[in-house]
This record gives structure tokens, sequence and C-alpha cells, in this order.
């Protein structure tokens, strides 16, 4: 009897040990990177970044040990506006010429409950690396009718843009800044799971 308790701990203990963990991509064609941010006080500014890129790790099924890396190309910001979007991607806020890239590599995807979790990592802008928090509703897996494991994600932060050394600004008429310092950033991402 004893024998066979051991051995059956053996089973789920090697069963444990050599969980395969998984890769998932973003799928880009399904997937959005927005922010928003304060103008003249009274009204927001929507913009998008229309390339991006990002994958996941993780071999448990509810994503809790997940590794996750993104990457925003600088250059691909798109607010409606060309004239406006050029002055985003100079030296006064993002300089896309030096800094083309927006990273960020996490630290822990934490489940909250349900199906809220709480993503940390490492937002890096500029070069200037800093800590964030995004709050994170995780939509489910499903197959497509192609045979392709997706998970949705929704996620969403704010950051102070001044951290970041996007200090550009200037006043109103009335005194208020014409851009606001926090940006709200919110991802809907759809990631493929590796064949």
């Amino acid at each position: 009897m004893k024998k066979i308790l051991f051995s059956s701990a053996l089973v789920l203990l090697g069963a444990g040990a050599f969980a395969q963990s998984k890769t998932w991509t973003v799928d880009a064609s399904h997937s959005n990177v927005r922010f928003t941010v304060t103008h003249m006080v009274i009204s927001d500014v929507e913009g998008a970044f229309r390339k991006f890129n990002g994958s996941l790790v993780s071999a448990k099924p509810d994503f809790t040990d997940a590794a996750i890396n993104f990457a925003v190309d600088i250059n691909s910001i798109d607010t409606d506006n060309d004239s406006r979007d050029k002055h985003l991607k100079s030296d006064d806020f993002f300089n896309g010429e030096k800094y083309p890239n927006m990273t960020f590599k996490s630290t822990s995807f934490r489940k909250l409950s349900g199906n809220k979790y709480e993503l940390k990592g490492n937002l890096t802008i500029r070069d200037i690396t800093r800590p964030a928090t995004f709050a994170v509703t995780y939509g489910g897996t499903a197959k497509d009718p192609w045979g392709n494991t997706k998970a949705g994600f929704k996620a969403s932060t704010s950051i102070n843009r001044f951290d970041y050394g996007l200090k550009w600004n200037t006043l109103t008429e009335a005194g208020g800044a014409m851009v606001g310092k926090d940006v709200a950033i919110d991802l809907k991402l759809e990631f493929a799971q590796a064949k």
C-alpha cells in the first residue's frame, strides 16, 4: 500500500514538474492599443498605436504564472490629425526617431477574483523605466473556425506622462494646461496560442 501511495505521489509530482509552458502571441488584427488625454481641461483627445506586438508564456490554464512582454511602435501613433501626430513623434513628446519603441515587461499577473486580474510590470518610454499596474479583465478562451485557440483580455492603467519625459505643455488663456499630465491607456488584446 505504501509503495502504491509513493508511486502515485511521484506521478503527481512529475506531472506538475513537467507541465509545459504554452506561448501565446498577440493577434494584432483583433486587438487595439488606445489612449486618452485631457485637452485644455475641458475635453479629451483619443488616439491609438497601430503597430504593436506581444507574447504571453504560461503553464497554468488560468494564466496566473504568465510572463508577458509587449512592445509598441511609437511612430505608428494615430490621433486622426497628421500635424498633431507629427508633434507627438517629436522630441517635445516621444521622440520616435531616437526612442522608436515603448515596452512593457511583466513582473506578476495575479488573479483577484472571478475574471479580474492585476498585472504589474515595468513600462519603458524614452528609455525611462517605471513600474506600472494594469487592471485586467480576462474574457476567456475559445477556438476559432480554423482550430486556433484564442484568449481575450482587456487591460487599463493611467500614467503621469511627466514621469516618462513627455513634458511639453503650454497654458490656455484661462491658465489651464493645454495637455493633461495623466494619460489613460486601454488595451483590448486577443492572444493566439502557438501550435
